[in-house]
């Protein structure tokens, strides 16, 4: 609440609101957020929580409500940025017809390709900064479910015959991975078009050798 006066000099209580506390989801998002920005600027490892309670402008004690430990807040990172990718290639898919199997696979590894090279820096940050000694976590990726439920879908509308679904999709997914990484490596400028061709290529391949006669 605070005072003032009017020009006949009444005085008058006008009331303020209080402001009110973020959800804690949207906290959440700041919080990661900032870490996000200082993780590409800095690296996991230089970066503290003191940073990036700084950055989000929130009390120290606010993080832990939130994440146990910096180490969580990364984990929270990884999990959003493999669901933001599953939703891009997801789209890319449904811009198909549903029974175009041959046709969604390709939008499949276009938008794959495309997105993994968009967001190569924020990726190699949340992901190979740390090593992950449990293989188990190492294998539960939102992507590669999609890839199989995908395939398994397509298994089902006999638009292919896939015995393994899910250990087909492990394999057509860390194909694309180390294509895209070797593309990396021969220098900034990548080939695109020629990328999403020779991959496409594969994976239908993959999926015509199955293909019951």
């Amino acid at each position: 609440m605070r005072v003032s006066s009017d020009k006949t000099g009444s005085v008058q209580q006008i009331t303020v609101p209080r402001p009110r506390t973020k959800p804690p989801e949207v906290r959440q998002n700041e919080l990661m957020d900032a870490a996000e920005r200082l993780f590409l600027e800095k690296g996991v490892a230089a970066t503290s929580v003191d940073e990036i309670v700084a950055a989000a402008a929130v009390a120290k004690g606010t993080f832990y409500v939130h994440f146990p430990s910096k180490e969580h807040l990364l984990a929270a990172l990884q999990r959003r940025f493999a669901t933001s990718f599953a939703d891009l290639v997801q789209t890319a898919m449904n811009k198909r017809p549903p029974n175009d199997w041959d046709g969604r696979l390709s939008a499949w590894v276009k938008a794959a390709v495309n997105g993994y090279l968009d967001r190569v820096a924020l990726h190699d940050v949340v992901f190979h900064e740390i090593h992950v000694d449990d293989r188990r976590l190492k294998h539960e990726n939102i992507v590669v479910e999609q890839l199989a439920a995908f395939l398994e879908a397509g298994r089902r509308d006999r638009g292919w015959s896939v015995d393994q679904p899910e250990r087909t999709a492990v394999m057509l997914f860390n194909a694309l991975h180390g294509a895209v990484d070797a593309a990396l490596a021969e220098g900034p400028s990548v080939d695109r078009k020629g990328l999403v061709r020779a991959l496409d290529g594969f994976f239908q391949k993959v999926v015509t050798a199955a293909r019951k006669p």
